[in-house]
């Protein structure tokens, strides 16, 4: 048999899938992996964490499939991004990874903004305003407050670029996750060495860029000894994690998109269009190379409901949990009894960028039940989904419907249902949502290895499992709600500064 194996390194683990080469999923293997909070606004990973895992997932999933060694024709990770990890010239790490949920580097997202005019004209020019959780402020945080680690690193790297090391040998930065850091010119593919130059980071210590599909090299002798696999073994490019939804999620023609409700959520549509970003909307690179994405992201989706099953609930988020929740909260009307969550817990980059928000429940009462509480994350987090749509349409025109569903949260068919209700649009799910990053890394390994000639050709193979069309039953109800949702920012964006601004 042939199949393809790929790891989606994430943030709260890392998960094997092997995939057979039209995207079906064999076999699945998860290991949890802790994130470290040392101080406020810091988020921090250990990359042997990642490793780790990626050995114990691919023994477990090989064991489980009973797929030979033989039978993987190549391999490719899905990963995190906006991250950051300096590394010695053998790809070890010199310290902690700085997580994307790390806002560290606020002074330096000001001082940047400063040289480019000030916030409000970098706004203008970039699409959002930087902030301490962006990479080019956490590269020159690192310069300036850990200076000797900085001197010692002969690259900086994201997860992806560490793993394709341990892999291969080789210290590479793939080309969408590259896209990210804001040293990356999406015309030319290339690091912007201008850019390079004004903030004083150091050409030196970012290493060669490579495709989603590009074979990076091969399993090095001890990387194939720790996972069981033959030496040589093709590894390719693979891409972060909205790129590889994308592409698992078959949503891969022009202005076609998808919604992702994972630990964070995000919507992201492809387009070939070089659109400048408005609202904490962006564009990075896609895992195909003529296409972009034009993403905006929510900081805490189904991390939300991660919070209510240990805090509300009592228990570990594990299936049963999230499926007791699911049906107690199909038992509550439409609104929550008007309650409203706003679901900022690491703060927020779209349609705000701002990471001093937190979330809250408004509104709440001493009449409110847990059940109307779970009810109001789920309608809080499409209410921000609702409003990042509103967006792309507003300010491109870009209609976003349907929309391929897909992540963790997707399992659930009463979550998209309120979310379906709420945003207006319709929603399509796929086989095994959960595993979309994952199916879609396999298949940039299948065409690589030319099984497929290209990455639109893969649209054909993703089938459509659910059609789920908005009830207009609610509308009314929900209309009301969204408006005084859209009102808590304002209204309380100076208290969230004073609480919080480090």
């Amino acid at each position: 048999m042939d199949y393809l194996l790929a790891h989606d390194v994430g943030t709260s683990g890392t998960k094997a899938v092997i995939v057979s080469v039209d995207g079906g999923v064999i076999a699945t293997a998860f290991e949890p992996y802790p994130t470290h909070y040392p101080g406020s606004l810091l988020a921090e990973q250990e990359p042997d964490d990642w490793w780790r895992a990626v050995i114990g997932t691919t023994r477990r999933v090989m064991e489980t499939s009973g797929a030979r060694p033989g039978d993987i024709l190549g391999l490719a990770f899905s990963t995190q991004q906006v991250n950051a990890i300096p590394v010695d010239a053998q790809g070890q790490p010199l310290r902690p990874c700085i997580s994307w949920l790390d806002g560290r580097a606020w002074e330096e997202a000001q001082s940047v903004m400063r040289k480019l005019g000030g916030a409000k004209l970098f706004a203008v020019l970039v699409g959002v305003a930087l902030t301490g959780k962006d990479l080019l402020p956490k590269y020159l945080w690192l310069k300036r407050k850990e200076p000797d680690i900085y001197r010692q690193a002969a690259a900086i790297v994201d997860a992806s670029g560490y793993l394709l090391g341990r892999a291969t040998g080789r210290l590479v930065y793939e080309w969408s996750v590259a896209s990210v850091t804001g040293l990356f010119n999406l015309k030319t593919k290339t690091w912007d060495t201008g850019l390079m130059r004004l903030f004083g980071i150091d050409r030196g210590k970012f290493p060669d860029l490579v495709g989603s599909a590009e074979r990076v090299g091969g399993l090095t002798a001890e990387a194939a000894a720790e996972l069981g696999l033959p030496q040589g073994l093709p590894v390719f490019g693979g891409a972060g994690d909205a790129q590889t939804a994308a592409v698992g999620s078959g949503a891969v023609g022009e202005s076609e998109a998808h919604l992702c409700l994972g630990t964070s959520g995000f919507v992201a549509l492809v387009t070939a269009r070089r659109v400048v970003g408005r609202r904490g909307l962006v564009t990075i690179q896609s895992a195909d190379p003529g296409k972009l994405l034009l993403i905006g992201e929510t900081e805490t989706a189904g991390a939300c409901l991660k919070w209510a099953a240990r805090e509300l609930y009592g228990a570990e988020p594990d299936a049963e949990t999230l499926a007791r929740i699911d049906r107690e909260v199909e038992q509550v009307a439409p609104g929550a009894g008007s309650l409203i969550f706003t679901p900022w817990m690491y703060g927020e980059r779209s349609p705000i960028a701002d990471e001093s928000l937190r979330a809250a429940f408004i509104n709440l009462g001493a009449n409110h039940t847990r059940q109307q509480m779970a009810r109001a994350i789920y309608e809080g987090v499409a209410y921000n989904m609702r409003w990042i749509l509103e967006s792309m349409t507003d300010l491109y025109g870009f209609q976003c419907d349907p929309l391929r569903v897909l992540g963790g949260g997707a399992r659930g068919l009463p979550w998209l249902r309120i979310m379906a209700d709420i945003t207006g649009h319709t929603l399509e799910s796929v086989p095994n949502p959960q595993h979309t990053s994952t199916i879609g890394a396999a298949l940039l390994a299948a065409v690589g290895l030319g099984i497929y000639p290209s990455v639109e050709a893969l649209k054909s193979i993703i089938r459509v499992e659910h059609v789920i069309k908005p009830d207009p039953a609610p509308r009314a109800t929900y209309a009301e709600l969204y408006a005084a949702f859209r009102q808590v920012y304002p209204s309380l964006r100076e208290l969230y500064h004073q609480l919080n601004r480090a």
